[in-house]
């Protein structure tokens, strides 16, 4: 019987799990290593690892980015429109300050002298007075001052109050414009700040695309691309028949569209001559151009003065239909109204399109239309 027991070793009992002596610590060993399975298989299940974007859903991310960081773009140039104007309004303000400043030292040096010549002959005087209160004006309403000074007294208090009045008064608004500007120089700061992180976020996308997959993303803009120039020849055709119209009425032929035809000539012009000029954001020229930068110079060449910003471009002039444009047109896109070219003609506009890109030509329609717009009325 003690034989039989003394077969059945520990290691035995443990299912062979332990070394041949079966001791414990090679079973706790062990035992840990299938529980470090278990937990990793377990949290595998737990965390499935999140499936790898489409090329498609890469491509929609990255154009959303891009729209974004044009609309960044436009409320930066904007902001840095305000900025320029309110700094030369401050600018000029603060001398305006300096000259009155300079004025009512010399009209407090006038009543000083007079003051000085008074209290020689009779003690502290009320011009005196005048100058030492807290509230010269309440000083002045009080005491009734003017009835008992001479002519020459009464011209330089009166100078003295008009300057001291103004003075403050060109101070208080120096002060406003300084924190207008304060204002318009964060509201800047924000906007290239957004600018630079909708476009970083972009750029990382596009980095982690294989070589294949940049190259079928580059199909896919192709195939977009032909869809918007069928869509393109075919709006050319409805504007060569709308000319045709015109023309036939007599209303094409008069000296307002011949003059606009020459304007827009101008434009559409410099516009060609920019093709291949890489974008950037807030340029304005001559090197590099941002969209409404592009379409600001253009016009620039032919008189035209058009504001910095496509929101506010777009309320110059009047709005035509896509049928009616005409070479020189202004042509904005997307709904936010984020986006324009300058149509030259046969359904194709000129445009500076984002970041990597160079001032191209492409289908009229290739954007969503938002409207068209002829600078001059």
């Amino acid at each position: 019987m003690a034989s039989h027991r003394k077969t059945q070793s520990p290691g035995f009992r443990f299912g062979g799990l332990g070394t041949s002596s079966g001791r414990l610590p090679a079973l706790g060993i062990t035992t840990a290593a299938l529980t470090s399975v278990a937990l990793l298989a377990s949290t595998a299940q737990a965390e499935p690892a999140k499936p790898k974007p489409s090329l498609e859903e890469v491509q929609k991310k990255v154009d959303t980015l891009y729209h974004q960081a044009g609309v960044a773009t436009e409320k930066y140039n904007g902001a840095k429109e305000r900025t320029t104007t309110q700094r030369k309004h401050l600018d000029h303000l603060l001398d305006d300050v300096a000259k009155r400043t300079d004025a009512l030292n010399t009209a407090r040096r006038e009543l000083g002298s007079i003051a000085a010549a008074q209290y020689r002959t009779g003690g502290l005087s009320d011009t005196a007075t005048l100058l030492l209160a807290k509230d010269p004006q309440q000083y002045f309403d009080e005491s009734h001052l003017m009835n008992r000074l001479t002519d020459r007294q009464k011209a330089a208090v009166d100078t003295y109050q008009k300057q001291q009045t103004a003075t403050a008064k060109k101070r208080a608004e120096a002060s406003r414009s300084l924190q207008d500007l304060t204002k318009s120089q964060a509201t800047l700061r924000k906007s290239k700040e957004d600018v630079q992180k909708k476009l970083g976020s972009a750029r990382k996308l596009l980095s982690k695309l294989t070589a294949e997959e940049k190259a079928r993303l580059a199909a896919i803009e192709r195939k977009k691309r032909e869809a918007a120039e069928r869509r393109a020849r075919e709006l050319a055709r409805k504007q060569a028949a709308a000319a045709q119209k015109e023309q036939q009425s007599g209303s094409g032929t008069s000296s307002d569209a011949t003059s606009y035809a020459a304007l827009g000539g101008k434009a559409v012009s410099f516009a060609k001559n920019q093709l291949g000029k890489p974008y950037v954001w807030g340029a304005t020229g001559p090197d590099s151009f941002d969209c409404s930068g592009l379409t600001q110079a253009a016009w620039k060449t032919a008189g035209i003065s058009l504001p910095r910003t496509t929101w506010d471009q777009v309320k110059v002039g009047k709005t035509v239909s896509a049928e009616e444009a005409q070479p020189g047109d202004l042509v904005f896109y997307y709904s936010d109204i984020s986006h324009v070219g300058i149509y030259i003609g046969n359904g194709n506009v000129i445009d500076a399109p984002k970041p990597g890109d160079n001032v191209r030509t492409v289908p009229m329609t290739y954007m969503p239309i938002h409207s068209v717009v002829r600078p001059v009325a």
